[in-house]
């Protein structure tokens, strides 16, 4: 299985933002139920850093690309980044009760 990971740091005045911002996509995809799509986002011990895991669509596309939610948070991170963040590409080769 194919994961997308995101490591964002945040500003320190936007992080509650950013975690609202987070919840909300959380509580749409609760109500939407869209089938197939694994996403999970977590913050680091430094309280500014999100990581994001998001398992892709078996052709590699990404699942939340097009979800309303998403995008809103997509487009407010740009302004609420401390720095530019990393996305990268990875293989599951092992996982339990997680993906």
């Amino acid at each position: 299985m194919n994961m997308l990971m995101v490591r964002a740091k945040i500003k320190d005045e936007n992080v509650a933002d950013a975690q609202a911002a987070t919840e909300k996509v959380i509580q749409a995809l609760e109500q939407a139920h869209p089938a197939d799509v694994r996403y999970t986002v977590s913050v680091l011990n430094d309280g500014v850093t999100l990581i994001a895991l998001l398992q892709l669509n078996s052709d590699g596309s990404h699942p939340l690309a097009t979800f309303p939610a998403y995008t809103e948070l997509v487009e407010d991170l740009k302004q609420w980044y401390a720095e530019p963040p990393t996305v990268e590409r990875m293989t599951v080769v092992g996982s339990y009760q997680l993906f």
